[in-house]
């Protein structure tokens, strides 16, 4: 036990020694995951021949302070401007952006940060202590568990439109139409392209993000004077005690942030997962359990805390399969691998003991940037705030210009901006007339990652359906969805006898 804390506080001791890297990577990643369309992916690529002339530790240190902050930072247009810049930032404005449009954007800023923090910090805690048991998650969740870990995903699209079922439903299925735009995954004939080779490869996510959350906003606030609802405009005072309530708030519920970031650290370390899945599933869940389901969407405390919390959780989970079996759990786990394949550096659960610094360093440099993002953002969030004070006729154009740069930059193809804009003009034609863009864009993330893992199943067991019933992880897993798909309406029953 003595020698287990002795490396411990040595590897602290080591990462430290490496802070002329994480402070300049932290800031940087903030900025890159506040901007629109840009990732800690892309932002790794373009600095790939800094990083790759770094040693292997420094390189690692980088891109994980990188890829920790930008994550975090993605939350501040989300909370902002309903502009959620990536797939994990997807279900932040469910409720962040109505307490923004209420005048308490600094409150809503600092509940994000603070369960982004504690919900990173507690989930990187846990990797370093359950590392050989979370390892082995990877092993137990097929394509048949994959299958219902998106359903629960999917199912928030009931769930965002209790109000108008009807309406949540076709939006629903309008986005996993769009989603399964592209060539099909068995025989790779195209669907729906309209002959555009650039849509081959399925619909291009950032631009249809942006598009259907930032320009569609965009038109319809150009309606207004200010982000904030007018009579309200007046009463927004910019002071510590904002920031200080929306960390109180957060900390009364601790046990939301623990069970949602927990949630989000398991899904992370399912290779292909991210969290995109992540964030929907644990809303979902937050939702379907809460006491007070009808406040969800209106700017509720815990529908912010619990996307923000669980994408946060991922962060260290997508490292575990990349660091035990050599398999990336998303994108910026891939070009990780890329370059410490560069430097030689073989994966596999030996790593840990041959070189603790490259096995356990990532995340002791998680949890040290997690730390270091506590005290530097919390005291911006009055001044991010004041964005929801600038004249839409000045922002509304901004957003637009920064967002169609943000849908050109992943892929480069002038191509993306006309996405964008097409998915800008669907998105704002669903607001005015009542659908929810939410349900729509759950179908665009969501549906091309179900309909590959149950083409997958299909072709494993030769087109046996009753494969999605053959795994006893699986099963548990339908039992829990059909439970959490009926809780709302058992508690509806149960509070009318009452």
């Amino acid at each position: 036990m003595e020698n287990d804390l002795e490396i411990f506080f040595s590897l602290i001791n080591n990462t430290l020694e490496y802070w002329w890297v994480i402070i300049p990577a932290t800031i940087l990643g903030i900025v890159v995951g506040a901007i629109p369309g840009f990732s800690a992916a892309n932002t790794i690529i373009v600095l790939l021949p800094l990083t790759l002339s770094m040693g292997p530790e420094a390189g690692m240190i980088f891109m994980v302070a990188i890829y920790t902050s930008s994550r975090l930072g993605a939350g501040i247009p989300a909370v902002l401007v309903n502009i959620p810049g990536t797939a994990g930032a997807a279900a932040t404005p469910l409720d962040g952006y109505p307490m923004s449009k209420r005048g308490e954007g600094q409150k809503a800023l600092s509940i994000s940060f603070t369960s982004s923090v504690l919900g990173g910090l507690l989930t990187t805690i846990l990797a370093l202590i359950l590392i050989p048991w979370l390892s082995q998650v990877a092993y137990y969740l097929h394509s048949v568990e994959m299958i219902v870990i998106m359903l629960f995903g999917i199912s928030l699209i009931a769930t965002i439109s209790s109000q108008d079922t009807l309406k949540g439903l076709i939006a629903g299925l309008f986005g996993l139409m769009i989603g399964y735009i592209g060539a099909d995954v068995v025989y790779e004939i195209p669907r729906g392209t309209f002959g555009f080779l650039e849509l081959y490869d399925k619909v291009p996510l950032v631009p249809a993000l942006v598009g259907l959350f930032a320009i569609s906003e965009a038109f319809v606030v150009i309606d207004r004077k200010m982000v904030t609802i007018q009579s309200q405009e007046k009463n927004i005072v910019h002071s510590w005690q904002q920031t200080f309530n929306g960390i109180k708030i957060t900390l009364i519920r601790w046990k939301h942030v623990i069970w949602t970031s927990i949630l989000g650290l398991i899904i992370g370390v399912i290779p292909g997962a991210g969290a995109a899945i992540a964030s929907f599933v644990a809303y979902q869940q937050s939702k379907n359990f809460s006491k007070t389901p009808e406040l969800y969407g209106t700017g509720h405390p815990e529908g912010l805390i619990a996307p923000e919390s669980s994408n946060n959780g991922v962060t260290s989970g997508t490292l575990i399969p990349l660091l035990i079996i050599g398999v990336p759990g998303g994108a910026t786990a891939a070009i990780m691998a890329v370059v410490l394949e560069y430097h030689g550096v073989q994966f596999g659960p030996d790593i840990f003991e041959t070189n603790p610094m490259l096995g356990y360093g990532p995340f002791v440099a998680m949890g040290i940037t997690y730390i270091i993002l506590g005290f530097l953002i919390m005291p911006l969030t009055r001044y991010f705030s004041n964005v929801l004070l600038i004249p839409t006729k000045y922002i509304a154009p901004l957003i637009i210009v920064f967002t169609l740069v943000g849908s050109f930059v992943p892929r480069a193809y002038v191509f993306d901006i006309y996405v964008a804009i097409v998915f800008g003009i669907i998105g704002y034609i669903a607001r005015k007339t009542g659908y929810h863009v939410a349900a729509i864009l759950i179908g665009v993330i969501l549906g091309p990652m179900l309909e590959n893992f149950f083409l997958r199943a299909l072709r494993i067991s030769q087109g046996d359906l009753t494969t999605l019933f053959s795994s006893s992880l699986g099963n548990t897993l339908w039992i829990l969805l059909i439970i959490s798909l009926f809780v709302p309406s058992l508690k509806k029953y149960f509070s009318k006898q009452k």
